[in-house]
């Protein structure tokens, strides 16, 4: 575990100009640690292999302002107890050290134990189905209810990513979000009830530091963090280019077990998932069982139900909203859950959430709302 001087030169480290992820890991390799690299001269730098005159002026007259960008960040780690996992600490999560590209901190917040038991990486389309939505928390309950020690890991995105999170904590299952920023903000913005959620057995891991915007760049990179964490990925619904293929990719580059749940052929939705499992790059799943079968993880012979009391504890605000959708069959539009209600648009989808979260009401496509019966 480092202490803050010595976390302060980590920190700094990759804010030097022309210093990305591999070099940083060659210069604490040549070094023996960041803040020799800071504390090296001109005739040190220079004994680098390969480095030119230019980069180590250029490297030495940006480390002032590096090291004090650093000093505001441990700030922000202090101020929010923020935890740090440097790559080299016991804490760090081995299957991602095993990684080439392994980043060299992380930064954390919430309940987190990376080492621990099993983790699964689940992604998918931002604009699911109803059945690959449907797919995903059946196959998330099943496994939480058949296994021990299971942690969801996703990237919070829309669809099945935030889908599989929620499964993960209605069955009381931690789930390990990894967005593309830093941990001053939430994006995307409406799904921070899931974010807080998480952090009470599982939480939000990153390798950015504060004030890192949600550029498109950084999912494409966090993918990998995703892909290296876990035991295995399951792919479900996804065209035939996007983010989750990626992660698809990078899982196989590491040596993981990819699964992907199948569409028919002409399901655009699906195309991915089929052209991964044709080219044999995924294993064919249709539930929890085909996973638990091909990871061989051993299942539970007997297990309580997670949510034997969710009826018993309802606030007046939940009891209100859910007499309301248990008289509509078909459902309700969430507009007309705020008129009747004459609650607050933003208490009543934040209520609607939270019970969705616990399996009380199911959301529907257009912003349709039903009570699970």
């Amino acid at each position: 575990m480092l202490d803050s001087e010595q976390l302060k030169y980590v920190i700094a480290l990759p804010l030097l100009p022309e210093v990305g992820l591999r070099t940083a890991h060659e210069l604490i390799r040549f070094f023996g640690s960041a803040e020799a690299v800071f504390k090296a001269n001109e005739t040190d730098l220079l004994c680098i292999p390969n480095i030119r005159k230019d980069t180590v002026q250029l490297l030495l007259s940006c480390k002032t302002q590096a090291l004090k960008r650093a000093e505001e960040e441990l700030v922000f780690i202090e101020k929010n107890e923020v935890s740090t996992y440097y790559f080299e600490d016991e804490e760090y999560p081995y299957r991602l050290r095993e990684c080439p590209d392994a980043p060299i901190l992380l930064y954390g917040k919430g309940n987190l134990n990376l080492n621990n038991g099993r983790f699964l990486a689940v992604v998918g389309t931002r604009m699911p189905t109803d059945r690959g939505k449907q797919l995903c928390t059946n196959i998330v309950s099943e496994l939480a209810e058949k296994t021990e020690d299971l942690t969801i890991v996703s990237g919070l995105a829309y669809g099945i990513d935030v889908t599989a999170h929620k499964a993960a904590i209605s069955s009381g299952i931690p789930t390990l979000i990894i967005p593309g920023h830093g941990l001053d903000r939430i994006y995307p913005y409406s799904h921070r009830q899931v974010a807080v959620s998480a952090l009470s057995t599982g939480g939000i891991l990153t390798e950015y530091m504060s004030l890192t915007q949600p550029d498109r760049q950084n999912f494409v990179a966090r993918n990998r963090i995703i892909a290296g964490l876990c035991d295995a990925t399951l792919v479900i619904e996804s065209k035939h280019k996007g983010g989750s293929l990626i992660t698809a990719d990078m899982a196989n580059g590491y040596n993981r077990e990819v699964f992907a749940v199948p569409g028919r052929p002409a399901d655009i939705a699906s195309a991915g998932c089929n052209a991964l499992i044709k080219q044999q790059k995924a294993a064919l799943v249709e539930s929890a069982d085909d996973i638990i079968a091909a990871m061989q993880w051993e299942t539970n012979t007997v297990k309580s139900p997670v949510q034997t009391e969710i009826f018993t504890d309802l606030t007046e605000e939940e009891s209100m909203l859910l007499g309301m959708l248990r008289a509509a069959e078909d459902g309700m539009h969430v507009n007309l859950l705020v008129m009747e209600s004459k609650l607050p648009y933003s208490q009543v989808t934040s209520t609607l959430l939270m019970m969705e979260m616990r399996g009380l009401v199911r959301s529907l496509p257009g912003s349709m709302y039903r009570a699970v019966k």
